[in-house]
């Protein structure tokens, strides 16, 4: 059967009262996820409303929950207190601020992003991009910060809400490129946002095109995070530029540089559509690589074997596993996070189920201040129960694989809430991290970035 051209339509909280699809919802649930949205940002689409969503299912349906506001991802005082605002029919510039006020107490940015994470360059920060990692930087094309639907665990979230100083972007004026061209050991761009394949074609293929000069010879591997394969996979087939894209893509691979889509599926439906797989096959022809990547979320993928059958089906795709992320500690993170116990046990049942093909997932991972921390088990030595950690990558390349372990908790879901293990009074790493937080003129750091 053809797939016909569809036009994208988004839908946003002026719409809650008029999708057909929600008139099966109380009025109470209706107010209750726009005052979610008035704080946290709301936006999805007609693909993602009219074929990935089981509609008998809702609210408990996994799409629904990944793309349309809840109560619950507000904590009590704050839902009461925009609740009250929006019922007493404030002005929009007080409910903005309002608004705007919660925002500031839900760790907009987490993990060191504003104040560690961004590079200086002539005595001046590097406007849209970020590195922490050696081999690794970061940019946010400015016109690429928004995206096809928004995902309720976003952590850039912030990126979203209309808040300048809180949002990463380019100025395009080609300093990011400037920076890449001079510091020879970073081997590895990574184009993110928002989503970069909301921009047209002829705008991604600037931010791309300046590495295929001889100067970026030391940049080996460009990665795009996107979320569109999942909720827009029309980009690659029938929209008016796809085959420019897919000419793109083509283009980079066979200048020699390994291209990977980071492709972000929270759930196996969301790969399920005959538009969805057209995408991927179209994708791979290429020469680029899918790489599948989702945090673990409560109320959504919580649970081993929609694991199993996602990575089974993302192998039988062509795509590769990547990594299993640990709920990031910002915005909804109370309603989305798992007891990091309950993480380990959920990867260990996932992975149980699938072929060594599949087996290069890698977690569950914690993207916190120092690094990429993942629990790699939970054991008992010398009598005492333990979380064994290790850094999947760090801010100094040397903690790297360097076995650590903290004192079991039954209910420590991040990096923040784990004590060391054995008596010791801080992990190996902490007296560095302190020294690099005090180079940025960071107060003392605990672990993780509150």
């Amino acid at each position: 059967m053809a797939i016909l051209p569809r036009n994208l339509k988004f839908y946003g909280i002026r719409d809650i009262d008029r999708l057909p699809e929600l008139a099966g919802l109380s009025s109470a649930h209706r107010e209750a996820m726009k005052v979610v949205a008035h704080v946290l940002p709301f936006r999805t689409n007609n693909y993602v409303v009219e074929e990935l969503i089981d509609w008998s299912r809702v609210p408990e349906d996994p799409i629904f929950q990944l793309t349309f506001p809840q109560q619950g991802m507000l904590s009590p005082r704050h839902f009461e207190r925009m609740l009250s605002a929006t019922r007493a029919e404030l002005p929009r510039e007080e409910i903005k601020a309002i608004a705007d006020e919660i925002r500031l107490e839900l760790n907009p940015h987490p993990a060191g992003q504003m104040s560690m994470n961004v590079p200086v360059m002539d005595e001046e920060p590097v406007r849209g991009v970020q590195r922490k990692y050696r081999e690794t930087c970061l940019v946010f094309p400015s016109r690429g910060q928004t995206c096809h639907a928004y995902c309720s665990f976003c952590f850039r979230w912030a990126q979203f809400v209309g808040l300048n100083d809180l949002k990463f972007a380019t100025d395009e004026a080609g300093r990011f490129a400037d920076f890449v061209r001079q510091e020879k050991d970073l081997t590895d761009v990574l184009i993110t946002g928002g989503d970069p394949m909301v921009m047209k074609t002829d705008m991604l293929e600037k931010y791309l095109e300046v590495f295929l000069q001889p100067e970026f010879d030391h940049v080996q591997s460009i990665r795009i995070g996107t979320k569109s394969i999942a909720y827009w996979p029309y980009r690659y087939v029938t929209d008016a530029d796809a085959d420019d894209l897919l000419r793109l893509l083509e283009k980079m691979t066979k200048a020699g540089k390994h291209l990977a889509i980071m492709a972000h599926f929270n759930h196996w439906a969301e790969h399920e559509t005959e538009i969805s797989r057209e995408a991927i096959r179209r994708i791979r022809n290429t020469g680029a690589q899918i790489r599948t990547q989702s945090p673990l979320i409560r109320h959504i993928n919580d649970d081993a074997d929609i694991w199993g059958r996602m990575w089974r089906t993302q192998v039988q795709l062509g795509m590769i596993p990547y990594y299993m992320f640990i709920e990031r500690d910002t915005g909804a993170a109370h309603y989305f996070e798992l007891p990091l116990h309950r993480c380990h046990e959920i990867f260990q049942g996932a992975i149980q189920q699938v072929s060594g093909l599949a087996r290069t997932a890698r977690g569950p991972s914690m993207s916190a201040t120092p690094g990429k921390v993942v629990i790699d088990g939970v054991a008992e030595i010398r009598g005492e129960k333990v979380f064994v950690c290790s850094f999947m990558q760090a801010r100094n390349p040397d903690w790297t694989k360097r076995p650590f372990f903290a004192k079991f908790d039954p209910t420590a879901s991040w990096l923040d809430d784990l004590v060391p293990a054995f008596g010791e009074s801080s992990f190996f790493f902490e007296e560095e991290l302190d020294a690099m937080a005090r180079s940025r003129g960071e107060p003392r750091l605990k672990i993780a970035a509150n």
